[in-house]
């Protein structure tokens, strides 16, 4: 059948940003303007796994899913397999990665609105 979707790096990423979030949260109400900006540019840690290769991987995985669900679609049609059942449930697991995808990529766009369209 189709392979699970591995979300431990998604997961992993998520936590990041709720715990980043949450730093920031307190940034001007804690501490000065000065020494908040000292943290700002400073690089993240080399284990920490980065958005773009989340993001790579996650796109690849649905891709998978998209392949696997087309490849099933296909042996359905040319006679290969009988099992209707399970070409349903690929295809409806790569309908819903993929418009979990779709939903994904709209928060982004609209959070790269959000930042371009403040004021400095």
């Amino acid at each position: 059948m189709l392979p699970a979707v591995d979300t431990s790096a998604i997961l992993k990423l998520r936590q990041q940003i709720l715990a980043r979030n949450e730093g920031l949260q307190g940034f001007g109400q804690s501490q000065g303007l000065h020494q908040g900006l000292r943290g700002i540019g400073a690089p993240a840690a080399p284990e920490q796994p980065q958005f773009g290769t989340a993001l790579n991987e996650a796109l690849r995985s649905v891709s998978s899913i998209q392949d696997q669900a087309s490849a099933a679609t296909n042996s359905y049609e040319t006679g290969q397999t009988h099992d209707l059942a399970s070409v349903m449930i690929a295809r409806q697991k790569a309908a819903i990665a993929f418009e979990a995808t779709l939903q994904a990529r709209n928060r982004l766009v609209g959070a790269y609105k959000d930042v371009m369209n403040m004021p400095l």
